[in-house]
């Protein structure tokens, strides 16, 4: 009967997320207590020791730095430097905003592809691109480099890895999905692409100039019932040169040395990014008045909560039964494949971080049994759960039909759609053949 309540109540939780603009964290939260103290008896003191004071502190701090960066102007900076090594050659343009979104959200921004859009989905009308490629570019960057170790994806599974026992891989789980992400993208514009390697005469104009940014514009992600807001960028046709001053090279210095110290010193990226973020706000109190609120909190809550239920489940025998359950199902692979379809069908019209949070913890029991390689799933089911978010009803996807500069929108939105529906068809089983297979036979 604990078992049965724990499942119901873990799939009421991401049900009811989906279907109203609440917290699925908070449900978490609330979940842990009822099921993990009042159905399993629990001591409410073990559920409070459960909750990820680590996690917490990654994914408020990175947040945190990369609010007082675009603050102080540091985004605009790195994106009008990018920008203008292309010269305007359109090709160029396409996967230079590709490296341009995943460098951001590999810095730690979950909003990498939002804060892009206005100006890659303009200046694909403007340089004649294709629309589709376009947004798909910034979203597959964006995606390709979601679990770098200092990300709110990152910091979730490689939390999730070592609280089920395994021995964490982050550059790998960074590496493989980056590379997949770039194969997408690299068919897309062998189809919508090639006729951009001719340039146009006009294509050969640097795209400099001095003007002032463009407002914010927030734009609802459908569904969900709030909005989210697009960086502060330049127009399309005068990218600013924002001038360095101390602020500025003082993140710049920072978000180095978090990336530096993390990766190649193991420095603790909470910890670090709270520090980093302290001397910043030192050094110019008072001009970024209450940036705290500019802190993912949502995604503090969610990514908290979900942690928190999935060491309820693991405290009263949930995972070991539904592990015992996947025993019996046949074959590893096959059992493999299925979960990876129903993360990617779910991932599409949800939460990314709550697919994983539901789907890594279910499968942990069965890759307890060793007849399939944990890392290699992981990583795999990590790609297959977030490359879906091309989806329209993401907010990913969202943002870049609202940004198209499109005559027809509903059209462009049905063509995001089929292509997102192109990836759940094709991404679990890529992964599964290019990963799942390989590293268990």
């Amino acid at each position: 009967m604990v078992y049965a309540i724990s499942i119901l109540a873990l799939v009421l939780i991401f049900t009811i997320a989906t279907k109203v603009p609440i917290n699925m964290g908070i449900l978490a939260f609330a979940g842990a207590f009822l099921v993990g103290g009042w159905v399993s008896g629990i001591p409410i003191d073990d559920i409070v020791d459960a909750f990820p004071g680590d996690i917490f502190l990654i994914v408020a701090g990175i947040t945190l730095l990369f609010a007082i960066a675009k603050a102080n102007g540091t985004i605009n900076i790195i994106v009008e430097s990018a920008l203008r090594l292309v010269h305007g050659r359109r090709w160029a343009l396409v996967w230079m905003m590709f490296l341009l979104s995943g460098a951001l959200m590999a810095l730690g921004s979950p909003m990498a592809a939002g804060m892009l859009a206005p100006i890659a989905m303009r200046l694909a009308g403007k340089k004649k691109i294709n629309p589709l490629l376009m947004g798909m570019a910034i979203n597959h960057g964006a995606l390709g480099c979601a679990f770098s170790p200092i990300t709110i994806y990152g910091a979730f599974v490689n939390g999730l890895i070592k609280s089920a026992g395994y021995e964490a891989n982050p550059l790998l789980l960074f590496i493989v999905p980056f590379a997949l992400n770039t194969l997408f993208l690299a068919v897309l514009f062998a189809i919508y692409g090639r006729d951009l390697i001719h340039e146009l005469p006009e294509d050969r104009d640097e795209i400099t100039g001095a003007g002032a940014a463009a407002p914010t514009r927030p734009h609802p992600s459908p569904g969900s019932g709030t909005a989210s807001a697009t960086a502060v960028l330049p127009d399309v046709d005068v990218i600013g040169r924002t001038p360095f001053n101390r602020e500025r090279v003082a993140t710049l210095i920072g978000i180095l040395l978090l990336a530096v110290g993390s990766v190649a010193f193991n420095v603790d990226v909470g910890v670090s990014s709270i520090c980093i973020s302290t001397v910043l706000l030192l050094m110019a109190p008072k001009k970024m008045p209450r940036i705290e609120d500019k802190v993912a909190w949502p995604a503090v809550v969610l990514v908290c909560g979900m942690l928190t239920y999935m060491t309820v489940l693991k405290q009263n025998g949930t995972l070991d039964f539904l592990g015992d359950a996947a025993t019996h199902l046949g074959s590893p692979l096959a059992a493999a494949l299925i979960l990876l379809y129903a993360a990617a069908i779910i991932s599409a019209v949800g939460s990314s971080i709550g697919t994983l949070g539901i789907a890594l913890p279910l499968a942990a029991p069965m890759l307890a049994a060793g007849e399939l390689c944990a890392l290699g799933f992981i990583i795999a089911l990590a790609f297959a759960s977030t490359v879906v978010d091309v989806s329209p009803f993401a907010t990913n996807g969202s943002i870049v039909v609202a940004e198209a500069d499109v005559e027809d929108r509903q059209r462009f939105q049905r063509s995001v759609l089929a292509y997102c529906g192109l990836v759940v068809l094709l991404a679990p089983l890529v992964a599964w053949a290019l990963i799942v297979v390989p590293t268990s036979l």
